[in-house]
């Protein structure tokens, strides 16, 4: 059952179909759903892919500061520790 619709009833919207468009137009009709459904997948994926790269480019942004903030944090400690030895 596809979206709770029994054999019947997709059987009638079936020769509804066919009654008001023809048997020649359907194909068509099934194709252009299918391009349709390809661009759409097809974004989807560019999407994703857009998406993981921002990601990636985020945690390498943040792996950059958190070293820099190490290298700051040393030195800071450094310089303390000599203030109090001094």
């Amino acid at each position: 059952m596809i979206l709770f619709i029994g054999g019947i009833e997709i059987v009638f919207i079936v020769l509804i179909v066919v009654m008001l468009f023809g048997a020649d137009k359907i194909p068509s009709f099934a194709k252009e759903a299918g391009k349709m459904i390809r661009q759409i997948k097809d974004a989807s994926n560019q999407i994703k892919a857009e998406i993981n790269e921002s990601s990636r480019d985020i945690n390498r942004e943040e792996s950059i500061m958190n070293e820099e903030f190490k290298k700051v944090n040393k030195e800071l400690s450094e310089i303390t520790k000599k203030k109090k030895d001094n």
